[in-house]
């Protein structure tokens, strides 16, 4: 099982000096890839709650964000190896032809090294921001996949959507990967299961909440590829997951959170459950609080990374 790391990209250790750290010995490491979040702003009174369905605050981090794809082409220059990605891109809210270009972009200066993942996001704030209908959202979603993969492979583009209209135009550069960059997406609902069978190329999950919505996302996302013609070997697995070390207060162990424990094992059978329930690859995502270390961080997924391998 593949292992990627999300990047200090949020909060008050989003800064340069972390994230080249962090980066270079990601890199020499011997990481598979780098992720990197999007959130659009911090409502402060938001419409949904962050995670739950009450309007309590988003967490304190998210009010400082760097720009993913922005941070992405930072990464790409400054390392050689290790893939990058996102995870996820809120699609909606971008402009298919420019979204298209950035990637293609970030695919050509880092030689081929980008993973294209898109949600349609959840936060009607950041629909509101957007000027977006929050409403056929999945419908707009469609078209935009079409219209990228037509950007990325055709000579001559033409598209004629629900949503989206490009005239008959010449779009260049083309990216380096053939047919074009690995898209995954992300969602929660059996829409996205079907969209990813029919335009994309795998499925980026998430486990924090119970372990039972995680074995039913496994479930939806093999039965969309049984109904798919094509076979699972096409598709990419990737999880996201949040490791955290509980240092006081420890639950019992039935009452453990995913990717929560008192030892490195607790935290690694999960990842041992991950790799057995046949995911490709999963991406540790270490909370960025005041007293965030890279070295310790490095250190950290460096032990859990065994459960991996």
């Amino acid at each position: 099982m593949k292992v990627g790391l999300v990047v200090p990209q949020f909060g008050i250790n989003a800064t340069k000096e972390n994230l080249v750290r962090f980066i270079n010995l990601a890199e020499r490491e011997g990481y598979e890839s780098l992720w990197v979040y999007h959130r659009m702003l911090y409502p402060i009174d938001p419409q949904q709650g962050y995670g739950t369905p009450d309007k309590s605050q988003w967490p304190e981090y998210l009010k400082n964000s760097l720009d993913p794809l922005t941070t992405l082409a930072f990464i790409a220059a400054n390392t050689s190896k290790v893939n990058l990605g996102t995870c996820i891109i809120d699609m909606i809210f971008h402009n298919p032809i420019t979204l298209a270009k950035e990637f293609t972009t970030i695919d050509i200066l880092s030689e081929g090294r980008v993973i294209c993942g898109f949600g349609i996001g959840w936060s009607k704030d950041e629909y509101l921001a957007s000027n977006i209908p929050y409403e056929k959202r999945g419908e707009r979603a469609d078209d935009i996949l079409q219209a990228m993969k037509k950007i990325w492979t055709d000579d001559i583009v033409e598209f004629d959507g629900n949503f989206y209209k490009i005239p008959k135009s010449i779009i260049g550069p083309k990216s380096i990967q053939k047919p074009h960059p690995k898209i995954l997406l992300g969602g929660l609902s059996p829409k996205t299961f079907e969209r990813m069978a029919k335009h994309g190329d795998g499925y980026i999950g998430v486990l924090a909440g119970s372990f039972e919505y995680f074995h039913n996302s496994i479930k939806m996302f093999n039965d969309a590829i049984e109904k798919s013609f094509r076979t699972r070997k096409n598709f990419d697995l990737t999880i996201l997951t949040y490791p955290y070390l509980v240092k006081n207060n420890s639950p019992e162990e039935s009452d453990r959170a995913p990717m929560t424990g008192r030892t490195i094992d607790e935290i690694g059978s999960d990842l041992s459950m991950l790799k057995s329930s046949g995911v490709d690859r999963v991406i540790l995502a270490v909370n960025t609080d005041k007293d965030y270390d890279v070295n310790e961080t490095i250190e950290f997924v460096k032990e859990l990374r065994k459960f991996c391998q």
